[in-house]
This record gives structure tokens, C-alpha cells and sequence, in this order.
């Protein structure tokens, strides 16, 4: 076992000879652990025609494995008095517990479980009970929402049909409908092996304590084979508008640009860059949309940061009957002004203030998302690095006011999309193609 004592969340580590990897951070202020479990498969692993895969496991995973039966893996949890919960993205999928230090052997029983004997309890009749509740998840989430067909309209639109992010983490309909017993149990073969997953363990434990009980419930689980490259098809340039009718009452602006990876150079300048613009009261175009002339019913804009590459989104809703190729010009001249000036002084210290807060605010839970177990695994999935905390509130303290002029400059001048929601009926308020 390796041990890094120093940094914001110091760890023991030790691989299994299956190849999971596994990081222990003590924590002994409050008698609770949490035990936080990533499979680095996301929808970015799927293709099309079988995409949903990812996000149907996260539901299909709570419904029983071979020695836990239907309905008690919860059940056993709420006994013990522990909470968990899980997520997908298009990278990967994480579950956790957050459990009494003493139930800690519980929450990796029932990981190790699932793991290894997931398909022992996976029938025809699962399958489709889940599949039942995604494709009610997505009609209440996508189809039936106001705006909810937006997200996944972007995506179409911003990656080519055969790159990883060019679907919803949710699936489309179509696919969910064909997907077969077998071809649903082969990726489950495929990806959620220990192999592909690292585990994380933060609280009031001893690192022994945890490698004995990790080896005992994990260790005799195959490792899995190869995990399939991912193919990233060349990006295509050009700027696009589309247009979509929808049951909604106000108009809805999306612009989006291609722009760096996480932890990859600019990306955090282009997230200091996204709150001066647009996260908050205080920022430009809320100021000069919402207050000043108060076409604009809210703004905001974000660095959505991923592993294959990253979006900067800007999204403005219209006050009644607006259109939207006038605010399409405010952002964009307000993008065009922060290209050529940067930012003041008191906008990076705003929002580097903002950004250190949540994260250190995070970090006061072990348990959770965003707490210490899952900011290890995030550390090990994005950077390979389960120390990487560190240096990822030293990368905002680098930031200056220049370089996020010249992040801004370099990534927002190039193509965008823009995507116009407006009410049915109501096409002339969108943004002209």
C-alpha cells in the first residue's frame, strides 16, 4: 500500500490483482464513511443505434444481483442508516453510500455484489421494467419539458453522428425500444469490470481495515478484458443555426463553442471567462439584458468541461414576444469585447472566490457528490491523479485578467452554434439561419 500524507486529501492506495484501483482517505472528525464506486463507462462508450446503455445500467444496478434480491439493496442501506445514490454522464458513472463508519463492510458487500453478480440477476423481465422507467424519465425529462429537446439538439448539432458526444446520456427512444437482453448484458461484460472501475473510500476507517474487506469482496471478481478504444472523428467548422418550435411561452437563446477538455490549457480561463459574462447578477449580460434593458428574462453561461473536449454555453431566455437575433448580437458583442480587453480585476476575483468557496465547501462532506470520495475518483478519471485537487485550485490562481482575454479571443471568434426555442407558430422571433 502507497501512501500520500500531503495535500488537500491525502490517501492510502493499492491495486487488486484484478486491476481495481483503490484510494482511502481517513477522515475521523464524524463517525461515517463513504464508499464511492466510478466505472469509467459513459454514453460516450455506446454507438449508435445502442446508445442509453450507461444511464439504463445506473437504473438496473439498484434492482438486485445475485445474493442481494430485488428491492433489498436500498432496504438493507435504510436499515443501516445510510443513504446512496448514483449518476451518469458521457464519461463516466459513479455510485456511492454514505453509511456509518461501522456499516462500511455493508456498502462493499453490496458494491462487490453488483459487480460481480449483476448478470446473475438480470432477466428479460428487468430489462424491461427498466427500460419502462428511462423512457418515462426521458418523456418527463426531454419530450414532455419546457425546452427539454434543447440539450439534445445541440449535442446533434455540435458533434458529427459518429462522434461520442453527439447523443444524450439518456438515449434516444428508438434505441432504448431495440435494445436486446444480450446486447444490454455485453456491455455490462465489457465495462463494469474491476479493470475499468477505481473505488474510492473516505471517512472514519483505517486503510488496512479497507484493503482487508476490499480484497475479500472484490478480489475474487475477473478482471475484464480490453476496454474498447474510443474513436473522436474530426470536428465540423462552420457556423450553424437551427431552429426549434416548441410549448413554451418565452423565446429561448443557445449559443455554444468548442473549447478544451478539463484540466487542459484555457479551460479554466474560459470558465473565469463564463462567470464574468454571464453567472450571476453582477455578470455583463445579466447586467446589460436583464436590468438594463430588460429584454431578457434571465442569462447564463457556463465551460461545460469534459474528458474528449469541452462546450462554453451561453443561454438567454427572452422576455415575451423578444427576438432573438437582437440578444445573439449582444452576446456576441460582448464576447467580441472581452476577446479584445480581458476582464477587470474584480470580475477574476469574483469569480475565482466563487469557484474556491464551492470547492472547499464540497469538501467539508466525505460522502456525496463533490465530496472527498468523489473528488478522488474525479481526480483519477480526469487527470490520473488522485492528488490532482491541488493543482486544480492552483490553475485558478494562475488565471490573470490577460489570459482570459486571450482564452476568449482563441476559442470564441471560431464558429458557433446557435440553437432559437420560440413558441409554436412563432418562428420570425428566432435567430435567421
Amino acid at each position: 500500500m502507497n501512501a500520500v500524507t500531503s495535500g488537500l486529501i491525502p490517501y492510502h492506495t493499492f491495486t487488486l490483482g484484478n486491476g481495481l484501483r483503490v484510494y482511502v482517505h481517513e477522515h475521523h472528525a464524524t463517525p461515517i464513511v463513504s464508499v464511492n464506486l466510478w466505472y469509467h463507462v459513459g454514453s460516450r462508450n455506446e454507438r449508435p443505434g445502442r446508445t442509453g446503455f450507461a444511464h439504463l445500467f445506473e437504473h438496473l444496478m439498484f434492482e438486485g444481483s445475485r445474493n442481494v434480491p430485488h428491492g433489498q439493496f436500498d432496504a438493507l442501506l435504510e436499515e443501516a442508516g445510510a443513504i446512496n445514490n448514483g449518476s451518469t454522464n458521457p464519461d463516466r458513472t459513479n455510485y456511492w453510500e454514505t453509511l456509518p463508519s461501522t456499516a462500511l463492510e455493508l456498502g462493499l458487500y453490496l458494491e462487490g455484489d453488483r459487480m460481480g453478480g449483476l448478470l446473475d440477476a438480470l432477466t428479460q423481465r428487468e430489462l424491461d421494467a427498466q427500460r419502462d422507467v428511462v423512457k418515462n424519465e426521458r418523456r418527463q425529462s426531454y419530450e414532455n419539458r419546457p425546452y427539454g429537446l434543447a440539450s439534445e439538439t445541440m449535442l446533434a448539432t455540435l458533434y458529427p453522428p459518429m462522434h461520442p458526444y453527439h447523443w444524450p446520456t439518456i438515449g434516444s427512444m428508438a434505441d432504448l425500444d431495440d435494445a436486446e437482453l444480450e446486447d444490454v448484458q455485453q456491455f455490462f461484460r465489457t465495462y463494469y469490470v474491476p479493470g475499468n472501475a477505481t473505488l474510492a473510500v473516505a471517512g472514519d476507517v483505517r486503510a488496512d481495515d479497507v484493503e482487508r474487506l476490499v480484497s475479500k469482496w472484490f478480489g475474487d471478481i475477473p478482471a475484464g478484458g480490453a476496454i474498447p478504444d474510443i474513436i473522436v472523428p474530426p470536428m465540423i467548422a462552420g457556423d450553424s443555426a437551427v431552429v426549434l418550435e416548441d410549448s413554451v411561452q418565452l423565446p429561448r437563446l443557445y449559443l455554444a463553442w468548442h473549447t478544451p477538455a478539463l484540466y487542459a490549457r484555457d479551460d479554466a480561463e474560459l470558465d473565469i471567462a463564463a462567470r464574468a459574462l454571464g453567472d450571476g447578477k453582477a455578470s455583463r449580460l445579466f447586467r446589460s439584458l436583464v436590468y438594463e434593458s430588460q429584454v431578457a428574462q434571465s442569462v447564463s453561461s457556463y465551460q461545460s468541461s469534459a474528458s474528449l473536449g469541452s462546450t462554453f454555453r451561453i443561454v438567454i431566455t427572452a422576455r415575451q414576444g423578444v427576438a432573438l437575433g437582437a440578444l445573439r448580437d449582444t452576446a456576441i458583442a460582448a464576447v467580441n469585447e472581452m476577446a479584445r480587453n480581458g476582464i477587470t480585476q474584480r470580475e477574476l476575483d469574483r469569480a475565482r472566490n466563487g469557484l474556491e468557496t464551492g470547492f472547499i465547501d464540497a469538501l467539508q462532506n466525505v460522502g456525496g457528490f463533490g465530496g472527498r470520495a468523489d473528488q478522488l475518483n474525479h481526480n483519477v478519471f480526469y487527470a490520473g491523479d488522485a492528488g490532482y485537487a491541488d493543482h486544480d485550485m492552483a490553475r485558478y490562481k494562475a488565471v490573470t485578467t490577460e489570459r482570459v482575454g486571450a482564452a476568449v479571443h482563441k476559442y470564441l471568434l471560431q464558429p458557433c452554434v446557435t440553437l432559437s426555442v420560440v413558441p409554436r407558430g412563432e418562428a420570425q422571433l428566432a435567430v435567421p439561419a
